[in-house]
C-alpha cells in the first residue's frame, strides 16, 4: 500500500486531485454534525441573499433556503449516487466481460452483439430513454445512469480478458482440472481486477455529470431533495440576475469531476505494472547522466567503453547494473560478451548510445568514446544521428522489435531515410539489395511481407540487414541468435562473420553460448555482477580459463566425443547488484574463495591480451 501512495503522489496532479477530493468527502461526512440550517426549509423573505450576508456564508436560493447547507446534502447525495452507479455499472458490466471473453465463440458474439446495439445509441438518449419508463426520481437516474454505462466496461474488460483467457497459465488451470467458475474467480479475475479500478476511476466523475445531467432536466432529484444537478436546474431562470445560485454548484461539480479524474489518471498510472520500475513520466530521449570523478582519456580504438557505471534509482535501491566495465574493439575485430543472466551485458549494450531508459536508470561515470569522441552526456541530436547509422544494434527478438504494421520494405527504408536523404524508389531498391546481402530469397518479393509472415531466422535476418542499412562503423548484437534452431543459428554467424569481413566491422557480440565465442568472436569479455572477470583472445580463454567462474561455465557446455562426465551448474545463484558483498562478488560461489577475496575489492589486473579478476587465478599454461 505505500508503495501505491508513493506512486500515486508522485503525480503531482493526481496528489492535488486527492487532496482536493478528500476535502471535499471529508465536509459531507461531517455534514450531519455541522451547525447547518435544514436545507428544505423554505424563507420566501430571505429570497437570493447573497454571499456572506445576514449570517449565509453562500446566500439563499430562489426560496429563500441556505444555499451552504443545501450544498453540501446535495455534494453528498450526487458522490453517493455516483459511486454507486459507478459500482453497480462496473460490477455487471465486468461480469457481462469476462464471461464474453472468457467462453468466446458463440458465447461471446451472442452478447457483444447486444452489448454494441446498446452502444449504438447516444447515451444520454438512452438515459433519457430508460428515465422515461421507469419515471422521475432519484434511484430511477441512478439505473439509468448504472445501465448506459454497463457496455463501456463490457467491451474493455472483454478486450483484455480475450487476451488472457488464451494464455498458458488459463490452459495449465484447465488441465488442473479447475471448473470454469474457479478459472474466473481465482486466475482471470485478479488479473483483470485492477483494469475494473482504473475504468472506475476515471468514469465515476462522468457519471457524476450525468446523474446531474438529469437531474438539471428535472428527471433526477425531486423537489424539495437537493442534489447538484437539480440546484443548477433550479438556478437557471435567474442565472443573469443572481449568478451565485448556479456559480455554486457549478463550482463544486466542477471540482468534484476535475479531482476524481485527476485523481484517476494517478491511480491508472500507480497500477501500471510497467511503471513501478521507474516514475510515472516518460521515458527521457537519452539516459540520464550523473558522473562524478575524472573522465578517461580518449584512446586510438574505434569504440571504448571506459570504466563505465550504470545504475538504476527504485526509490530508495540502486541497483549497480554496471560496475566500472572497460571494453575497446577495433574495425574489423569481433569482441564476445558472455556470463549469466543478470550480469549486465545488455545494460552495457544499451549504455553506449544512451538507450538505457531514465527514469530509473542513471550513467554515474565513466566514457564511452566513439573515434576518440565521448558519447556520455552528448546532445540527444548527436546521438540521433549516430543511432543505427555509425553505431546500429540488433536486438534479440526480432518479433518485437520489428513493427507488425508495417511492410518490411518500408521499417528498411526508413532506416536508411532517417539518415540520408534519398527517394522512396532508392530506398526501396536498397532496402532489396539489403535483404539480398542477408541471403532472403526472392528479395524482391519478400520486401513487400509483414513481419508476421516471415519465420523466426527471416525475421533476424531482417534485423542484421536494418543494422546494416547505412554502413556501420560498429554493430553492436544483443543474443540474436538465442530464438533460433542451431541451422538457422549457424547461418547467422556465418553471415555475420562474412559481413564483418567483408565490410571491416567491428561487432560486440552478447551472448550466452561458447560455442558462438568459439566461431566467431576474437577476443572474449566474461562478466559478472556487472564487472569484467577475465578478458582475453577466445582461445586462451577457453583453452585455459583464469578466473574460477570461467572455467565454470565452461564446465557446463557438453561436449561431444568427450566421454562420459558431469555437467555440474555453479552452485548458488548471482548476487542481487543493489545488495553486493564486499571483495569478489563472486566469493559465495566460489570453492576458491578464502578471507581475502571478502576483504577488499579485487582490481582487474594481467599483462595484454590477458586480464583477470581474481586472487587466485587458475593455472594458465
Amino acid at each position: 500500500m505505500s508503495v501505491f501512495l508513493k506512486l500515486l503522489f508522485r503525480n503531482r496532479l493526481a496528489a492535488m486531485g486527492a487532496v482536493v477530493l478528500a476535502a471535499i468527502l471529508v465536509l459531507v461526512l461531517i455534514t450531519p454534525i455541522l451547525p447547518l440550517q435544514d436545507p428544505d426549509v423554505t424563507a420566501t423573505a430571505d429570497r437570493f441573499k447573497r454571499p456572506f450576508t445576514d449570517g449565509y456564508v453562500l446566500g439563499t436560493d430562489h426560496l429563500g433556503r441556505d444555499l451552504l447547507s443545501r450544498l453540501l446534502h446535495g455534494t453528498r447525495l450526487s458522490l453517493a449516487v455516483g459511486i454507486a452507479a459507478a459500482l453497480i455499472a462496473a460490477t455487471i458490466g465486468s461480469a457481462i466481460g469476462i464471461v464474453a471473453g472468457y467462453f468466446g465463440g458463440r458465447t461471446d458474439n451472442i452478447i457483444m452483439r447486444i452489448v454494441d446495439m446498446l452502444m449504438a445509441f447516444p447515451y444520454i438518449l438512452l438515459a433519457l430513454a430508460i428515465v422515461a419508463a421507469l419515471g422521475p426520481g432519484l434511484m430511477n437516474a441512478l439505473i439509468a445512469v448504472a445501465a448506459v454505462n454497463v457496455p463501456f466496461f463490457a467491451r474493455n474488460i472483454r478486450g483484455i480478458t480475450v487476451g488472457l483467457a488464451g494464455r498458458e497459465f488459463i490452459d495449465a488451470a484447465r488441465l488442473a482440472g479447475m471448473g470454469h467458475s474457479r478459472i474466473i474467480l481465482t486466475e482471470l479475475l485478479p488479473n483483470v481486477l485492477p483494469v475494473i479500478v482504473i475504468a472506475m476511476s476515471t468514469t465515476v466523475g462522468w457519471m457524476i455529470l450525468e446523474t446531474a445531467g438529469l437531474s438539471f432536466l428535472g428527471l433526477g432529484s425531486q423537489p424539495p431533495q437537493a442534489d447538484l444537478g437539480s440546484m443548477l436546474g433550479e438556478a437557471r431562470s435567474a442565472m443573469i440576475s443572481h449568478p451565485h445560485t448556479s456559480v455554486v454548484p457549478g463550482i463544486m461539480i466542477f471540482l468534484i469531476v476535475m479531482s476524481i479524474n485527476l485523481l484517476g489518471d494517478g491511480v491508472r498510472d500507480a497500477l501500471d505494472p510497467r511503471l513501478r520500475s521507474g516514475a510515472l513520466s516518460r521515458p527521457r530521449a537519452t539516459t540520464l547522466v550523473a558522473r562524478d570523478g575524472d573522465i578517461p582519456a580518449a584512446t586510438d580504438d574505434l569504440l571504448a567503453i571506459q570504466n563505465l557505471h550504470t545504475q538504476f534509482h527504485v526509490g530508495p535501491r540502486t541497483y549497480r547494473a554496471v560496475g566500472g566495465v572497460s571494453l575497446a574493439v577495433k574495425p574489423g575485430e569481433c569482441l564476445g560478451l558472455i556470463g549469466e543472466s543478470g550480469s549486465g551485458k545488455s545494460v552495457t549494450a544499451l549504455s553506449v548510445m544512451g538507450l538505457v531508459a531514465s527514469p530509473p536508470g542513471v550513467i554515474t561515470g565513466g566514457a564511452v568514446r566513439f573515434q576518440g569522441e565521448d558519447l556520455i552526456g552528448a546532445e540527444y541530436e548527436t546521438l540521433r544521428q549516430k543511432r543505427g547509422d555509425r553505431v546500429a544494434y540488433i536486438f534479440q527478438d526480432p518479433l518485437s522489435t520489428l513493427h507488425p504494421l508495417y511492410r518490411i520494405g518500408q521499417q528498411l527504408a526508413e532506416a536508411i531515410q532517417s539518415h540520408h536523404s534519398v527517394s522512396n524508389a532508392e530506398a526501396r531498391t536498397r532496402a532489396i539489395q539489403l535483404l539480398g546481402d542477408v541471403r532472403i530469397p526472392n528479395a524482391e518479393a519478400r520486401v513487400d511481407d509483414y513481419p508476421h509472415e516471415m519465420s523466426g531466422g527471416m525475421r533476424q535476418r531482417v534485423g542484421i540487414a536494418m543494422a546494416l542499412a547505412n554502413e556501420p562503423d560498429v554493430i553492436i548484437a544483443d543474443e540474436p541468435t538465442t530464438a533460433l534452431d542451431v541451422t538457422v543459428q549457424a547461418q547467422i554467424l556465418a553471415l555475420l562473420d562474412d559481413l564483418r569481413r567483408a565490410r571491416g566491422l567491428a561487432i560486440i557480440f552478447i551472448t550466452h553460448d561458447f560455442g558462438v565465442v568459439a566461431q566467431l568472436c576474437d577476443r572474449v569479455a566474461v562478466m559478472y555482477a556487472g564487472r569484467i572477470v577475465e578478458e582475453g583472445p577466445t582461445a586462451a580463454v577457453l583453452d585455459a580459463p583464469a578466473h574460477p567462474y570461467t572455467k565454470r561455465l565452461i564446465a557446463c557446455v557438453p561436449e561431444l566425443g568427450g566421454g562420459r562426465r558431469e555437467l555440474a551448474a555453479i552452485p548458488g545463484l548471482p548476487p542481487v547488484v543493489d545488495d553486493l558483498p564486499p571483495g569478489c562478488a563472486f566469493a559465495p560461489r566460489c570453492d576458491k574463495a578464502e578471507a581475502a577475496c571478502r576483504a577488499q575489492d579485487i582490481p582487474l589486473k594481467g599483462e595484454a591480451p590477458r586480464a583477470v579478476r581474481c586472487l587466485f587465478p587458475e593455472e594458465v599454461v
